[in-house]
């Protein structure tokens, strides 16, 4: 049985509040689970302390017996100190998308065409002043 460490939401509607549990990882999200080891209220600001509240005893125990934590999850026990920090890396995350890299393409043809006009009087005007 592949267990996982996840979190299970409730909460109503643009309220969410979430579980962490361990359940089984074929079980629906917020399906059957094995054990509750702690709650996530993501409403609540970073540094209050009721954020994130586990029992970790009970995540270790977990992690011992070969439950895997979501990424989120390990997010949260990495700031636990339960778990070693792990090395991300996401190059493209800062990347613009296709749409944004276009429009960037087209007001850069739009400044290069602006500036082109400019440029030409102003040497013209230097051109009849070097001739006087």
């Amino acid at each position: 049985m592949a267990m996982k460490i996840r979190l299970a939401r409730g909460g109503s509607k643009k309220r969410p509040f979430y579980r962490i549990v361990a359940a089984d990882s074929r079980m629906p999200r917020d399906g059957r689970f094995i054990e509750k080891l702690g709650t996530y209220n993501p409403l609540l600001p970073k540094d209050s302390e009721d954020r994130v509240k586990m029992d970790v005893d009970a995540v270790k125990a977990w992690l011992d017996k070969g439950a895997q934590p979501t990424d989120r999850v390990a997010r949260m026990l990495e700031a636990a100190g339960v778990l070693d920090k792990k090395e991300r890396n996401n190059p493209n995350k800062g990347t613009p998308g296709k749409k944004a890299q276009e429009r960037a393409e087209e007001k850069a043809e739009k400044a290069a065409a602006a500036a082109a006009p400019a440029e030409e009087p102003a040497e013209e005007a230097a051109a009849e002043e070097n001739a006087e």
